[in-house]
């Protein structure tokens, strides 16, 4: 395996540090090492660092005035987020309004939030993922305080109403969250444009270090933290900053905007052909959510009658890496949550697979699955019981 070419197809998961990123962080692991929160001079040159990140953040997004909150990751903004802020106004409601599509950092955040006694409802949406504003609108009431709709889907790359979802939720005075993980560095964001009041990201996502994510919070919004002790992050976040990571998620967030033009057009590309002929080439195969606009790098391909675990186990053999959804759940063996909420059955759920590309991928990635898949796929329907039953249901 060690000799075999790599064709790495799965940048929803993560990404690899980029070059000049690296270079940027690495100074802050060795001589520039202080803790930012001392008062000595090197350590206040970490602390200019870690605000110069959070100024260029802060624009970068569009935030204006409003606060740019460091954390570990992504699933620790997003709960800084959700159970936060519905802690600190609780007084005000207890409805929270989710999606059944959420990646599952919202979604257990709003089950934890209910045992502490919220009611949360959760949208459906259509069979291309979309929420529908009417259905939003149909769901706020009084007591809603908060609408948590992620910005793009991690799995089909579906992208939401950003904007029509919030001016619905502050028509009714509530609060809008976004988690933005995949979609930041990938789309154009203004936080105060959209009506974002909160979003989530994390740098792995955008070619940057993975443990380091950051929260925007709209200035007006009251949060309490979810991690208690120093008074780092204006008291939201405890801990010692992590400044290589912190410089290292700016350098990362700044790059990706710069070539984000081209890079979306050349992903796509290759999205597209690689869409256009595993459907050509591989029978009872459909594209989730390709009427929706999408991310420009992803593609989620159902695959009838073929369980998806044993396409990626001859894939990864072939040196090809690619997943079934979510990195976070790979270790399930229930149906995507996503796809079922789409309406996809739980049956044909399980055969699907998510690609999804980065700046390193080529034409030559696109042919090495358009060669190996579409025999792996025969090989495995020609051991498939179901498969055998459809054929002779067809005759």
């Amino acid at each position: 395996m060690s000799d075999k070419r790599i064709v790495y197809l799965d940048h929803n998961a993560t990404t690899a540090v980029a070059p000049d990123v690296l270079e940027a962080m690495l100074p802050y692991f060795t001589g520039k090492f202080a803790n930012p929160m001392s008062i000595y001079s090197i350590s206040q040159d970490n602390r200019k660092a870690v605000e110069d990140a959070r100024e260029r953040i802060s624009r970068l997004l569009g935030a204006g005035d409003g606060r740019i909150v460091f954390s570990g990751c992504g699933s620790e903004s997003d709960n800084q987020a959700i159970i936060g802020f519905a802690m600190a106004n609780r007084a005000k409601g207890k409805h929270i309004v989710t999606s059944s599509i959420e990646h599952h950092a919202v979604l257990n955040s709003c089950k934890y939030l209910q045992k502490q006694g919220f009611e949360i409802t959760y949208l459906p949406v259509t069979n291309d993922g979309l929420v529908r504003p009417s259905d939003l609108e149909k769901a706020m009431t009084s007591e809603t305080i908060l609408v948590s709709i992620m910005f793009a889907n991690n799995e089909t790359g579906v992208v939401e109403p950003i904007e029509e979802l919030a001016k619905v939720a502050h028509a009714h005075n509530a609060v809008f969250h976004t988690d933005a993980v995949q979609a930041v560095g990938k789309l154009p964001i203004d936080v105060s444009k959209m009506g974002i009041d909160l979003l989530t990201a994390s740098a792995h996502k955008f070619y940057g270090p993975k443990g380091v994510g950051i929260l925007y919070a709209n200035r007006k919004v009251r949060l309490d933290p979810i991690i208690h002790g120093g008074e780092q992050e204006k008291g939201l976040r405890a801990g010692t900053e992590n400044v290589p990571g912190i410089v290292g998620i700016a350098a990362a967030l700044e790059k990706a905007l710069a070539d984000r033009e081209s890079e979306t057009s050349r992903e796509k590309t290759l999205r597209d052909r690689l869409e256009r002929e595993l459907l050509a080439r591989i029978p009872e195969s459909f594209a989730n959510g390709a009427k929706a606009e999408r991310l420009s790098n992803t593609t989620n391909i159902t695959i009838k009658y073929i369980e998806g675990e044993s396409m990626l186990l001859f894939l990864n053999a072939s040196g090809i890496c690619v997943s079934s959804g979510s990195a976070c759940t790979s270790g399930s063996l229930e149906p995507s949550h996503v796809l079922l909420a789409m309406g996809v059955p739980a049956e044909h759920a399980h055969g699907s697979l998510r690609f999804s590309f980065g700046r390193d991928n080529t034409d030559a990635d696109v042919d090495a699955v358009i060669e190996k898949l579409p025999a792996i796929v025969e090989r495995l329907r020609a051991m498939s019981p179901v498969w055998e039953d459809h054929l002779k249901e067809g005759r």
